[in-house]
């Protein structure tokens, strides 16, 4: 078996986790490379280091690769889709953040999580992912998003307005600090922040949200996701941020830009247990009467 980890970096007392981890995966006949950022900042027991391979780009990674566990938070995870690309590498999110809608197994479930990827009893779970179209060159190579792209002000910049199409036709004109094309997968994340709707992963939609729009009768939408959607900026400021995921541009307001539904995917990794409808209830501790 041939198993990647990434990480953008763990605190001290998240070390033991991370040896736990590489232990159980030594175990069996397997083949570990680890970001070498997150390398070099722990010392490894001697066999241990002995068994791993650093990585050091998306180029170090191919096909063959088994698995990729993410240790981290969901921003970690989002890291790891522009790493894996078109690769079909299964990504399976270890939770050391806080919320955790994405990387949603605990470090208390390594052992258990190990056991399942080497007897592979997991489910997994594919994803549809963003793609930006643009005149000028955005977000190098890999200019898509697993949850959201979204336009916004600047700072303290005046409100927008974003004229936004469906298939060329007109859909309205949003008066707001921003807007957000959010997956089913972002759907939990900035989306639900900004009141959208929540939406099951695989219903092959794309929600589009307003950010504190200035007319009070503007709500989210719901389209399908073989639509494409386009959009022209007006502002009084000459320059608006662009969003994929975290990662962010600044650009003039007279560039072209137009989202579409992302020609391949990606693979998430769960436990049996812990389906759509569990994470939510778990998150967002629905169905829970504190009163109680």
């Amino acid at each position: 078996m041939k198993v990647a980890i990434y990480s953008r970096g763990l605190d001290f007392e998240q070390e033991n986790p991370l040896l736990v981890l590489l232990e159980e995966l030594s175990r069996y006949e397997t083949s570990i490379y680890i970001f070498h950022k997150l390398l070099e900042q722990f010392t490894l027991p001697k066999h241990l280091y002995e068994r791993v391979i650093p990585f050091k780009s998306s180029d170090d990674l191919d096909e063959q690769f088994d698995f990729l566990i993410s240790i981290g938070g969901d921003g970690t995870l989002l890291d790891t889709i522009t790493l894996v690309k078109d690769k079909q590498i299964p990504i399976i999110g270890i939770n050391f953040g806080r919320l955790g809608f994405l990387a949603s197994i605990s470090k208390d479930e390594l052992s258990s999580a190990v056991d399942s990827l080497i007897n592979h009893t997991y489910v997994i779970d594919k994803r549809t992912l963003i793609h930006l179209d643009s005149n000028e060159p955005l977000f190098g190579d890999a200019p898509f998003a697993l949850n959201e792209f979204a336009i916004h002000k600047r700072d303290t910049s005046p409100m927008v307005k974003i004229h936004t199409y469906l298939n060329g036709e007109f859909l309205n004109t949003y008066w707001a600090d921003g807007l957000i094309v959010s997956t089913p997968t972002g759907s939990t994340g900035y989306n639900m922040s900004c009141n959208g709707p929540i939406v099951f992963p695989e219903s092959s939609s794309f929600v589009i949200t307003p950010v504190a729009p200035h007319n009070l009768n503007v709500r989210s939408i719901v389209i399908p996701d073989n639509n494409v959607i386009s959009f022209e900026v007006e502002s009084r400021a000459d320059l608006f941020i662009c969003a994929m995921d975290a990662r962010k541009e600044i650009v003039n307001k007279s560039i072209q830009l137009a989202v579409r539904r992302e020609k391949f995917g990606v693979s998430l990794i769960r436990l049996n247990e812990n389906s759509f409808l569990s994470t939510l209830r778990t998150k967002l501790t629905w169905g829970l009467d504190k009163r109680n």
